[in-house]
This record gives C-alpha cells, structure tokens and sequence, in this order.
C-alpha cells in the first residue's frame, strides 16, 4: 500500500470514529465504541475484522493468539479502541508491537473518552509507509 492509501484509510477510519463518538458520547466502555466502528465502516464498504489473534513468533516458537487486536480494516490499518480519561504512552506502545508482530505499518490509537475525539487520537508508524 502506498503512503497516499494509507492516509486515505486513516482519514476514512477517524471520519466513522468521529460519526461514532458524535452520536454515542462519551462514557462507555471499549467494546460498544467497537462495536458501533466496525459497524459504521462495514456499512461504509470497508473489511473490518474485530478481534483479531495477532501470532507471536520467536525462532520455532509460535503463540497463535499471543495478542487480539482490537480492529483491523483492509488488511492494512490496526486500530487500538481505548476509553480512558487519560492518555498513556503505553498504548502507543502496545500498539508498535501489535504493528511488529504482525508486520503492518499503520495503526491508530482512538480514545473516545474524550469531549472532542480529536483530541483522543494518535498515529502510530512501524518503520516507514
């Protein structure tokens, strides 16, 4: 994917979490802001998969479901659904290791416990797009 198709998802991706977080608020927890996102993007077009078992792989060592990821959209984006009323570096940096264990280049980091979501999200980059 080139670095204009992954801006064009991610922008695509914050304008469905925008339209989730302007009709359900605030307040609630994780699982329904994913719900309504894979929902809004479904309904958009887009392949969204919740859930995800994200495989750890070390020499012959291998855990299937070494992690879930919250949603992943066309096989390209990881997207990390939190509902905090702070931000913490840590989920950026969960985030970096979902992107490496998979070998993805993109995630995003969305916070809906935020009066403006916009001020809740953070791009993530494994290497370069």
């Amino acid at each position: 994917m080139r670095k204009e198709e992954y801006n064009e998802l991610s922008k695509a991706i914050i304008g469905s979490a925008i339209e989730v977080h302007k009709t359900l608020g605030a307040g609630l927890i994780e699982k329904y802001y994913g719900y309504a996102l894979a929902h809004e993007l479904k309904s958009r077009g887009y392949k969204v998969e919740t859930e995800k078992a994200i495989p750890f792989i070390y020499k012959d060592l291998v855990i299937k479901d070494a992690c879930r990821a919250d949603l992943i959209v066309e096989d390209s984006i990881i997207v990390e659904l939190k509902a905090t009323e702070i931000d913490n570096t840590l989920f950026a940096a969960q985030l970096l290791t979902y992107l490496k264990m998979s070998g993805m280049k993109l995630g995003l980091v969305l916070n809906f416990n935020r009066e403006r979501l916009i001020d809740g999200i953070e791009r993530v980059i494994n290497g370069q797009l």
